[in-house]
């Protein structure tokens, strides 16, 4: 039987990786054995999120199939991972493992997305189970750390156990001395939908929840939106945080400006940014990317 030849290297192609996982999967726990490595460093981080289509959240700025396509969005991140001044990237294992057959993780930090059970839209949204990367798998890979979301909908009694399992994990993360990037929201249901309340007071009351996670918060980082009187919200807690994105919506400018004011916060220790970086309105990645490394550093 004739069989496609698969890289010694790096895959050249989506092709090849597909290939390779057919004829070769072992080659991903290769690549993440020698992968080399990065610090996290005193500077202010750049780190790119792809992890939205794992619960299903495919849409952009109002279009519902913008991150369909996985080539488009594997393009777009190997885009953005190549511009100077983008330090790493935070996504779930398939992303990831793409990512590492191409060769765009040498010299990243990587977060693995560890929760994504609560699937965008579903009636059980908040009670967020983990499906995806466990925190052994990610000391094995040799990444940096894990993140998960804690959504706490004061109505909904599956709150609890969902936040019994991110301190679970943030205990798990933390005796394998990886950081454990916790993302909370102060949230309820809406017309059927889960809403985070993205006031100052909610988040005040989200951060300090999600920062007494755990047995130790030494190895907690937190993941926060940017909203209005950072000053006052950034003053609920000494962890190092790092700001979101969100969906870019019709006016990126004023979000880049946000963020740019919230990173003077001593506390504030750089940018987690997803679609506003992958999929700008005018579809120039590099642009996006490079304002948001202008304002970081």
């Amino acid at each position: 039987m004739t069989t496609t030849a698969v890289p010694t290297t790096f895959c050249r192609s989506y092709e090849e990786v597909t290939t390779t996982r057919v004829e070769r999967p072992q080659r991903i726990a290769e690549l993440a054995a020698t992968r080399r490595r990065r610090p996290v460093g005193s500077e202010r981080l750049m780190i790119v999120a792809a992890d939205h289509p794992a619960r299903g959240a495919l849409s952009v700025a109002g279009r519902p199939m913008a991150m369909s396509s996985r080539t488009e969005l594997l393009d777009r991140l190997r885009t953005a991972l190549a511009r100077p001044g983008v330090d790493g990237v935070l996504a779930t294992a398939d992303v990831l493992e793409d990512l590492l057959l191409l060769g765009a993780l040498e010299d990243k930090l990587v977060l693995t997305s560890m929760n994504r059970g609560g699937l965008a839209g579903s009636s059980w949204e908040v009670e967020d189970r983990f499906t995806a990367v466990t925190a052994e798998a990610t000391r094995r890979s040799r990444f940096d750390g894990g993140k998960m979301l804690a959504r706490i909908d004061l109505d909904d009694d599956r709150t609890s156990l969902t936040l019994e399992m991110c301190a679970r994990v943030v205990d798990e993360l933390a005796e394998r001395r990886l950081i454990a990037l916790v993302e909370p929201f102060l949230s309820s249901r809406v017309g059927g939908r889960l809403v985070n309340d993205l006031s100052p007071d909610a988040v005040i009351r989200s951060i300090h929840i999600a920062q007494a996670l755990g047995s130790t918060s030494a190895w907690t980082w937190l993941k926060l939106p940017a909203v209005d009187d950072m000053e006052r919200v950034m003053d609920a807690t000494t962890l190092p945080s790092l700001l979101l994105g969100g969906d870019p919506g019709d006016d990126a400018d004023a979000g880049f400006d946000r963020l740019s004011r919230a990173l003077r916060l001593h506390n504030v220790r750089g940018l987690v940014l997803g679609r506003s970086l992958l999929y700008p309105a005018d579809d120039d990645v590099a642009g996006a990317v490079d304002t948001a490394v202008g304002i970081t550093r």
